[in-house]
């Protein structure tokens, strides 16, 4: 059985679990709150739970860590993304107990990224790992987490609406550095992460059979791809292969930096300077790959065949992709106005022969 005493003018409980005995303060001046808070964590004992002052000593800090460890120990490629994310997450509830860590408070929270100017999807990955956070902790054994709190999501738009008409990427890439124009080329045409085109390295080329390929575990989703290089983009490797030679700096990387050392890292300064010479505003290199899916189903390749080249796992993040614009609807229109026309005339000829018919 437990017991209320007092320390000064506040009240403290002490009761048992397993033998071991457990003080905890009320911070309360009122018996009758003291009382309360005992039966409450006589219950959770008599449950077989934990007591509550036991996840009131974990804090987020310590959640934190533990989602960032599970990240690292399964090596998942967005390590950098959960990182920015607990950063955030951080000005808010950086020292809080779990048990502080409530809705109204998780709202708060997404009311001060809006003032900060933070997107919805921005603010649910955040909110996405958070709840991550705290699902790992009440699945520890001892759990660290007794209950998970109602995280709200908000609404997003996931329609994608950047790409490039051909003519803005050809006055793009006329404005593009040399060493960043077959790079360029590459990312229009097979719509690859920046990442992947990046660390392309020679030993994933075939340049006798016009082949480049991804191993299982160097793209997003894990799986493996092979693209078949058309005559444009095999002239362009040649080309790659032969600066290579001639420099003699021997770098694994198709696509190297402007002194050939190392792969491309950072070129947003070359890329806004070519987007404002090109007088076409401000675009995103991501844009490409929207541009390539749009372009392979435009040009009547299986969407399945187009999944398999730029990589994407699900039907629904490609559909997203799958740009229409105005030129595909006015193109729809015309198309079915040509069937109208087309079933206009099939039905005018049946029924002239058959009054013919019945004339003779």
């Amino acid at each position: 059985m437990g017991s209320i005493y007092k320390r000064g003018k506040v009240y403290w409980i002490q009761y048992y679990r397993n033998g071991k005995p457990y003080r905890e303060t009320t911070k309360s001046h009122k018996e009758a709150d003291a009382k309360r808070l005992l039966k409450k964590r006589e219950g959770e004992i008599s449950d077989g739970k934990l007591p509550g002052i036991y996840f009131d000593r974990v804090k987020f800090d310590e959640l934190a860590e533990d989602f960032l460890r599970d990240y690292r120990i399964n090596q998942k490629k967005s390590l950098d993304k959960a990182e920015r994310s607990v950063n955030h997450l951080k000005k808010r509830f950086e020292g809080y107990a779990i048990p502080q860590i409530t809705t109204p408070n998780i709202q708060a929270y997404i009311e001060d990224r809006f003032n900060e100017s933070a997107a919805n999807a921005t603010i649910n990955r955040e909110l996405s790992a958070l709840k991550r956070m705290l699902n790992l902790g009440a699945r520890q054994t001892p759990p660290k987490v007794d209950r998970v709190p109602y995280i709200p999501m908000l609404k997003e738009n996931n329609v994608r609406k950047g790409f490039f008409e051909h003519a803005e990427f050809m006055a793009l890439r006329d404005n593009l550095p040399d060493y960043l124009k077959g790079f360029a080329t590459f990312a229009y045409k097979t719509g690859w992460r920046v990442s992947e085109i990046t660390g392309l390295t020679w030993n994933q080329v075939d340049r006798n059979q016009g082949i480049v390929w991804l191993e299982t575990g160097d793209t997003k989703n894990d799986e493996g791809r092979t693209v078949y290089l058309d005559d444009e983009l095999q002239e362009i490797f040649q080309k790659q292969w032969d600066n290579r030679k001639r420099s003699r700096k021997l770098t694994p990387y198709v696509f190297p930096n402007m002194d050939g050392t190392d792969r491309i890292s950072d070129f947003r300064g070359s890329w806004n300077k070519a987007c404002k010479d090109a007088k076409m505003g401000k675009r995103l290199f991501h844009d490409f790959r929207r541009t390539a899916v749009r372009n392979m189903v435009r040009a009547g390749i299986p969407e399945r065949v187009a999944m398999m080249i730029s990589g994407h796992k699900t039907r629904s993040v490609f559909e997203r992709y799958n740009i229409v614009n105005d030129t595909d609807l006015k193109l729809a229109a015309q198309k079915q106005e040509s069937y109208l026309q087309t079933q206009k005339s099939t039905i005018s000829s049946t029924v002239q022969n058959f009054n013919q018919k019945a004339v003779n």
